[in-house]
Formats: C-alpha cells, sequence, structure tokens
C-alpha cells in the first residue's frame, strides 16, 4: 500500500491520533478508578443516578446517527444527492411515538431486558427468544462491520494495518466492558459527538474559504442537481423518494428507538418518565442539527470538488472515502487535524461497540442464561460478573466477525440487508403487545416467525433481479496542477482495498445497499415484488407480523391468554372497552412493581432493580402450569366499582 504522503509528513498525525485514543479511553473510565464504582448489576446497566440530561441526549443522538452521519452522508450527497436527506421526516416523526407509546409502557415495569417485557405481555418464553435472538443476531452482525469500517479508511489514509486497527478497537472495547459500564460508555458518546462537531465545522469553515463565500456551499450544490426535495413519484420501485423516505425511515425509526435494548436501556436509566420524556423530545432539535450538519459538510465538499471528482480522477478508489480525502488535501497545512479526524473514525466505531456490547450481554443474560438451572439463585455481584463475561465473548465474536468482512465482500450487504428485514417483524411484535389486546402469545409468534419468512425471502430475492448503480455525474474537467494539495498522489491498488467494499455501519441498513433503477416494464412475479425499494422493508415485515398476529389470535382466543392490564398502553385499553363483546378477565401479575415517578415537589430517584425486578421467576412458573392464576394482591388498588375485566372482540375457543 503506498500513501499519499510519507510517514515524516505525518509524523504530528500519527501522535495527535495516539493521544486521542488514549483521552478518550481514560476520560471514560475515570471515575472507575477516583468516583463511585459500578457496585451492583443496576450500577452497571443502568449507570442509576449519575448521568445527566445533556450527556444523555448527545448519547442518544450519537446512536441515532450512528458513524454514517459523519462519513456516509457526505459522500450520499456528492454522487448520489439529497434524496436520503429527507429520511429525517420519518426520524423525527418516530421520537414523539417513542416517547408516548412505547415509554409509558416500559418504564414502570421494572425491567432489565426490554424483551422481558414481551415475556410478560405474553406469557411465553418462545416470543421474548424469538425477538431477543434476532436482535443479537443482528447486532453482532452490523457490530462486525461497525469495528471494520474505519480500519479500511486507517489503512488507505495514515498506513495503519487493518489487523492492527481491528484488534485495537476489540481490545479497547472490552477493557471498557470489564471495567465500565453505561455510565462509561455514555461517556464515550458524548467525546465522539462533540468532536465530531467540532470536526464538521472545521470541514464546512475550510470549505467556505475554499470556495470563496458561504453561500456558494448552497448554490454550486443546488447548480449541480443535488438538492432536490419533495420528489413524490409513487414509484415503490425507486431507490428513495420523499414517500419512501419518510415511510421507511419512520418504522426503522421506531424499531431502533422503541423495541432496541441498546436504546430503551437508556431511557430506563433515567429517574422519572417526565425527565425521559424532557429528554427525547428535546433531542428532536439536537438531532435535526446534527444531522443536518453532516449533509453541510456534504455540500461544501462537493462545492470545492464540483470541477474535479477526486474518484473519477482516480485518487480515490470508493465513495465514501472522499470525506477523508478531503481532509488529507485541503488541511495539510495543518499538522495533527488528519490525526484527529482518523482518530474520531476510530473512536466511533469503538463507542458504537462499546454501548451495544453492555446490551448484548445484558439480553443474553436477562432472555437466555438467567433462567438455566445453574445460575438460579445467584446474587446481585455474581450476576455483574458474569454479564461482565458475556459482553468480552461478545467482544472477541464482533472481532472475528471483523476478520470476516474483511475476506468475503458480500457479508457487508448481506449483513445490512438482514438488518433491514429484521426491524419490521421486531416492531410488529411490539405494537401487537402493546396496542393490541386479543394477541396472545401463539399469534405474537407466527407473526414473527411469518414476517421473518416472507421479508427474508424478498430481501435476498431481490439479490437476483438485475440492478445497475446509478450516480449522479461528476466531471475532471477542471482538474489543474494546483487542485489538490502538493504531496498528494494517486494510491497504487491492493488486493484487500480491491476486493473489499469500504461501507460504512449504519443503524438504517438502506445507507449501505447498491441503488437500484425502477423495474423495468413488465416483470412478472415475483420479480416485480423483488424489485420493491428496501425502503419499505420494515413497513412490510411490520405489516404482516400485526395481520397475521391478529388473525391467528382470533382463531386461537383461550382464557389462558389473560394478561396484567399494565402491560397495555392505556390508551388500548380504554379504546378496547368501548368495543361490544365478552367480557374477560385479566390476572395480577406480582411481578410488575409500578411506582409513582412524577409526585409534585419530589425530586424522586430511580428504585435499586433488586427491588423492583425478579425476572419474572415467579411469573414463569405460573405460565408452566395448566389455567390462569388469578392473583388476589394488586400493588395498584383498584378504584372503587372498577371491574377488574378488560374487554375485546374476540373467539373464545373451547378446551
Amino acid at each position: 500500500m503506498k500513501m499519499a504522503r510519507s510517514f515524516m509528513d505525518l509524523i504530528w498525525d500519527y501522535a495527535v491520533f495516539v493521544v486521542f485514543i488514549i483521552f478518550s479511553t481514560l476520560v471514560p473510565l475515570w471515575g472507575r478508578f477516583f468516583g463511585k464504582k459500578e457496585k451492583t448489576k443496576a450500577d452497571y446497566v443502568f449507570g442509576l443516578g449519575t448521568i445527566s440530561m445533556g450527556a444523555m441526549m448527545l448519547s442518544i443522538a450519537r446512536g441515532t446517527l450512528g458513524v454514517r452521519s459523519f462519513l456516509g452522508y457526505p459522500s450520499e450527497l456528492f454522487y448520489r444527492g439529497s434524496a436520503m436527506w429527507e429520511t429525517l421526516y420519518g426520524m423525527v416523526t418516530a421520537y414523539p411515538v417513542v416517547c408516548f407509546i412505547f415509554i409509558p409502557v416500559y418504564f414502570n415495569l421494572g425491567v432489565t431486558s426490554v424483551y422481558q417485557y414481551l415475556d410478560l405481555r405474553f406469557n411465553s418464553r418462545l416470543v421474548r427468544c424469538l425477538a431477543s435472538g434476532t436482535y443479537i443476531v443482528r447486532s453482532l452482525l452490523n457490530l462486525g462491520v461497525t469495528v471494520y469500517t474505519p480500519t479500511v479508511a486507517l489503512n488507505t489514509v495514515i498506513g495503519i494495518p487493518y489487523w492492527v486497527s481491528l484488534i485495537g478497537i476489540s481490545a479497547i472495547s472490552i477493557g471498557f466492558n470489564l471495567l465500565g459500564g453505561l455510565k462509561a460508555a455514555i461517556t464515550a458518546d458524548v467525546i465522539q459527538g462533540v468532536t465530531m462537531i467540532l470536526i464538521s465545522l472545521g470541514i464546512i469553515i475550510q470549505a467556505m474559504v475554499t470556495v470563496g463565500g458561504f453561500d456558494k456551499i448552497f448554490t454550486i450544490p443546488a447548480e449541480a442537481g443535488r438538492l432536490n426535495f419533495f420528489n413524490f413519484t409513487g414509484d415503490f420501485t425507486l431507490r428513495v423518494d420523499t414517500t419512501s423516505a419518510w415511510l421507511g425511515q419512520l418504522f426503522m425509526s421506531l424499531s431502533i428507538f422503541g423495541c432496541q435494548q441498546n436504546f430503551v436501556q437508556r431511557y430506563l436509566s433515567m429517574s422519572t418518565f417526565k425527565e425521559v420524556r424532557r429528554t427525547l423530545m428535546s433531542n428532536i432539535p439536537v438531532v435535526i442539527v446534527l444531522f443536518c450538519l453532516a449533509w453541510i459538510v456534504g455540500m461544501g465538499v462537493f462545492s470545492v470538488y464540483a470541477a474535479c471528482d477526486p474518484m473519477q480522477a482516480g485518487y480515490i478508489n470508493k465513495m465514501d472515502e472522499i470525506l477523508p480525502f478531503f481532509v488529507e488535501d485541503k488541511f495539510s497545512y495543518l499538522p495533527g487535524v488528519l490525526g484527529i479526524f482518523m482518530a474520531s473514525l476510530f473512536n466511533g466505531a469503538l463507542s458504537l461497540n462499546v454501548s451495544n456490547l453492555n446490551s448484548l450481554a445484558t439480553v443474553t443474560w436477562e432472555d437466555f442464561l438467567s433462567h438455566l438451572p445453574r445460575f438460579k439463585g445467584i446474587n446481585d455481584k455474581q450476576q455483574l460478573h458474569v454479564i461482565k463475561f458475556i459482553g468480552s465473548i461478545y467482544g472477541v465474536i464482533v472481532m472475528g466477525v471483523g476478520f470476516s468482512v474483511g475476506l468475503l465482500s458480500g457479508v457487508i450487504e448481506s449483513s445490512m440487508l438482514m438488518t433491514s428485514a429484521t426491524s419490521g417483524p421486531l416492531l410488529g411484535v411490539f405494537l401487537l403487545a402493546m396496542l393490541v389486546p386479543i394477541a396472545n402469545w401463539k399469534g405474537a409468534a407466527c407473526g414473527m416467525i411469518v414476517s421473518h419468512i416472507i421479508t427474508l425471502w424478498i430481501t435476498f430475492g431481490s439479490l437476483t433481479v438485475s440492478k445497475e448503480a446509478i450516480l449522479l455525474p461528476t466531471t475532471i474537467e477542471g482538474c489543474t496542477n494546483d487542485t489538490f494539495s502538493s504531496g498528494i498522489t494517486k494510491p497504487t491498488k491492493s488486493w484487500l482495498l480491491t476486493n473489499t467494499p469500504l461501507e460504512v455501519e449504519s443503524e438504517f441498513s438502506y445507507f449501505d445497499t447498491t441503488p437500484q433503477t425502477p423495474a423495468t416494464q413488465g416483470l412478472g412475479f415475483p420479480e416485480n415484488l423483488y424489485s420493491v425499494s428496501y425502503m419499505y422493508y420494515s413497513l412490510i415485515g411490520t405489516f404482516l407480523t400485526v395481520a397475521v398476529g391478529i388473525l391467528v389470535s382470533m382463531l386461537t382466543a383461550h382464557s389462558d391468554d389473560a394478561y396484567d392490564r399494565k402491560l397495555l398502553h392505556p390508551i388500548a385499553y380504554h379504546c378496547s372497552m368501548i368495543f361490544p363483546g365478552k367480557a374477560r378477565r385479566f390476572i395480577t401479575n406480582p411481578d410488575i412493581r409500578p411506582k409513582d415517578t412524577e409526585k409534585a415537589g419530589v425530586d424522586q430517584k430511580k428504585a435499586p432493580i433488586e427491588e423492583l425486578e425478579r425476572d419474572n421467576l415467579g411469573f414463569d412458573s405460573v405460565s408452566q402450569q395448566s389455567g390462569v392464576t388469578v392473583v388476589s394482591v394488586d400493588p395498584i388498588p383498584p378504584k372503587p366499582n372498577e371491574r377488574e375485566v378488560y374487554r375485546k372482540r374476540d373467539i373464545e375457543a373451547a378446551h
């Protein structure tokens, strides 16, 4: 591999890179050695009472946008235009839905894993394991891409061997997992978020100076056809238009924000529901600003290279290399800037890996291992050690997946398509649980299985349809000897870079998939179905899960399907009371311990998890018996003359 600049030219960048990585690693772990230590599982999982609202907001925003916001959006605008910018509509729409539909149900249940809720609601380990297993597999595949992505950029720009970066990211992630917890992960997110904001602002300023004015950052891309909004085509096979951007992002975001452990874990770490609501709603303008900032960076880079495309000129090999090339080219006069930029990519993968390892370990413990006889009855400290050990194992697995990505070019696209295909079934089963009173475990399980099968069939079937990558036109007519900085040379090709695509991990899979042209006329079934844009996969999966779940639940309804009313969203419960039908009883689950979270004038802290949660083991013992157990003691006494029933339209199945 031949670098664009010599080692001595990059000596300051190497030094800054190393110093920044050390700083961003030690600061989040400072409290481990000199502050309050995580003594319980709750401290590790939730960081109780130690995380500020500002840090939580930036962490949620950072997790929302991911590495793609820093590296991928600029290349998206440069070579494909602004169509994906409109996914912001769906992202913003999802926040209030999650805030007022999902969080009120989760918050007072005292659960550690979000998939615990499904077990409580459906009284079924099968549904719980289907959901949590999907999350684990999807996360491992995506994390493998996450940790691998910056290693290629580091190898391309400053010559660090990709395996060195991969081992470094994995080793630091495992250290974080052992020494820190959610608090350390959020602190790392804050450092990463602030760094990316500052670098983005620096790039915009540099582009403004280069092209001769801030207004040209907008006018040049607009004149080149890069800014095209409100494009309602009605074509379901088009890669993305305004409709598919909004709907696709809405359902994808609902699945991620409302049904994914690493996000819900952050919500539950806050003290009151009022604080969660304030944080989420206040996060909307933060996400808008950060989201748009990345696209403005793309406009700045395009305005500089509008007359001379580095990829067409042969200076870069992949679309996503455009931003690293810009920093290397235009900041060559300022030693160390390239080092900070590359360190931010490294740290971006690191912080995403750390927070997800924490969530993966928690889900694995709560949803699988804690129910095994070997682990029944172990104390809180032992549980904490097991969770940390699980996280370390996952760190090694992710590193292995990362090495596989470097050898098998198809892994990237396959893992991203898996993300898109599994988001719908996950969202659908949670909507069934919260909003459909008649839903039972049989309907939920069948809905998820059928939805997985069909969406995966469509996803992999789409790979058989002929696709053509379409990029917006660029030119090299304006290239001169002074276009790029002195010392910038065309890199020689290596086997690794030639055979491995440089794609960026994203929570939103469609950013990483090859764009496709509209399906040709005359395609028959199933080719016309395969040609549907991947933007709609999450919507299709959600609809299938809900539709099949309701149908099967109606056909298999039984008195054993009774559940605690608190597991249903209050709006869904009150709406069900309006419908005619046979009145049915519900059970009171002793493992649900709601708490009054918004007493006027009282600064109430979150209760310790051991007092709020029994991991519904007692409820499991009920599920193993025949019939329905009605518990006479309800933690929340009913109002006088209130019937302990809920109404639903159903078909009662006889024994």
